[in-house]
């Protein structure tokens, strides 16, 4: 028999593709999320003593359709509408004979969670509830907003992808980039937490990493998919080393490299060499491939900074933003001097103002100029910004050492 949380992690698994399946079949996001939910309750009660089913996932499916058929024939009956053919659709019938239904399934919900109607922050929380199964609360607590605020937003997100059908994965390519940046902005706030006072939330980048793999699976010749998963698992190595016992931050050129995943870092880079070599490189395997120059070195002083300032060369002719400017201003840094970082960073100031990246950077650069008053007030005015507690603590430290 298996142990409660096999079953949860079995659960887990099955649900966004059973979810994903009502969807595509019957519309109806809400009560189909609500049939799913009822069906998962089902089993939680049952499976423990009964067993796990041979196939869970069309066990799970056929329990949730006829939920849904009854609760759609319930409110056309109230409302004393014609039934709709979907509500009459017997469960069973929509069991499929395709191999793996369930990866067109799970693909199916999340490129609907990422409609481009919607807005980046409700395509997040759409994608963490409906694909990740997070609950509303756990978003809410994850990106810091009431927990009615989050309700309010996934419901309109919801209202919004309601009608919407999709056919097979190839008439999908427009939505791809869209699905590819919400799974990013969740990995990049798990990793590195815009507010709050931990400086990772692990859950959403180990969340990320896995609908990021799963995408992989089912699109594993499309390279910046694998770019985007590589960059993830290369980034996501050097967790453990980034937090000291206290939860303080420590900054790259200052971690032991020996706490770096070792088998995350080589799964990254294979898959990236692989990516670099299929096609007309994107800006998510540029960015894998600089995070594997990092990774791959055995120290911070034989790091090949000309190589990244020549990668970051390329992915600012794609992506020409102010965030990709900034980076690249530090690899001038290291390859021409501090001076000419500083130069770089000439006109991002507009862009750049409502954050603390662009000062803390400056600061960083100012000191290793051998211009410390100037590099203190930079480190000063990044803290104030900041809404990351490690971030801020971080930054004043700098300052303060330079005071003395």
């Amino acid at each position: 028999m298996r142990r409660p949380t096999e079953i949860e992690d079995l659960l887990r698994l099955h649900a966004p593709q059973v979810l994903g399946a009502l969807v595509r079949r019957y519309g109806h996001f809400d009560a189909a999320e609500d049939a799913v939910q009822e069906a998962l309750l089902a089993a939680v009660r049952q499976w423990p003593t009964r067993g796990v089913p041979d196939n869970p996932r069309d066990w799970l499916i056929k329990v949730a359709s006829r939920r849904l058929t009854d609760a759609l024939r319930s409110e056309e009956a109230r409302r004393a509408r014609e039934e709709r053919p979907a509500a009459l659709t017997p469960p069973d019938a929509y069991i499929s004979t395709d191999p793996a239904p369930h990866e067109d399934d799970t693909l199916t919900l999340l490129f609907l969670c990422c409609h481009s109607d919607l807005t980046s922050p409700a395509r997040i929380a759409l994608t963490l509830r409906a694909v990740g199964g997070l609950t509303t609360a756990e978003i809410a607590r994850a990106y810091l907003v009431p927990e009615a605020t989050m309700a309010q937003r996934i419901t309109r997100a919801k209202q919004t992808v309601q009608s919407v059908r999709f056919g097979r994965p190839d008439n999908w390519v427009d939505r791809l980039p869209a699905v590819l940046h919400t799974l990013y902005l969740i990995f990049n706030e798990g990793y590195t937490a815009t507010s709050g006072a931990s400086l990772q939330r692990r859950d959403l980048a180990a969340e990320a990493i896995r609908l990021t793999r799963a995408v992989h699976r089912l699109l594993p010749d499309d390279g910046e998919v694998a770019g985007l998963l590589a960059l993830m698992l290369l980034t996501d190595a050097r967790r453990d080393a980034r937090t000291g016992p206290h939860g303080e931050l420590i900054p790259l050129d200052e971690q032991d490299r020996d706490r770096w995943d070792r088998a995350a870092i080589e799964e990254g880079v294979a898959l990236v060499t692989h990516a670099l070599a299929q096609s007309r490189a994107g800006p998510y395997r540029l960015r894998a491939a600089i995070a594997a120059v990092h990774d791959e070195a055995p120290s911070p002083e034989r790091t090949d900074w000309r190589e990244i300032l020549g990668l970051y060369d390329v992915l600012v002719r794609l992506v020409p933003g102010p965030v990709e400017r900034l980076n690249r201003a530090v690899a001038v840094a290291m390859v021409h001097g501090p001076e000419a970082g500083l130069a770089e960073l000439d006109g991002l100031e507009a862009e750049l103002s409502a954050g603390h990246r662009l000062d803390a950077v400056r600061g960083h650069l100012l000191e290793r100029a051998g211009r410390p008053e100037a590099a203190r007030v930079a480190y000063e005015a990044a803290a104030a910004r900041t809404l990351s507690l490690p971030e801020r603590r971080y930054l004043r430290t700098r300052a303060a050492r330079i005071r003395r």
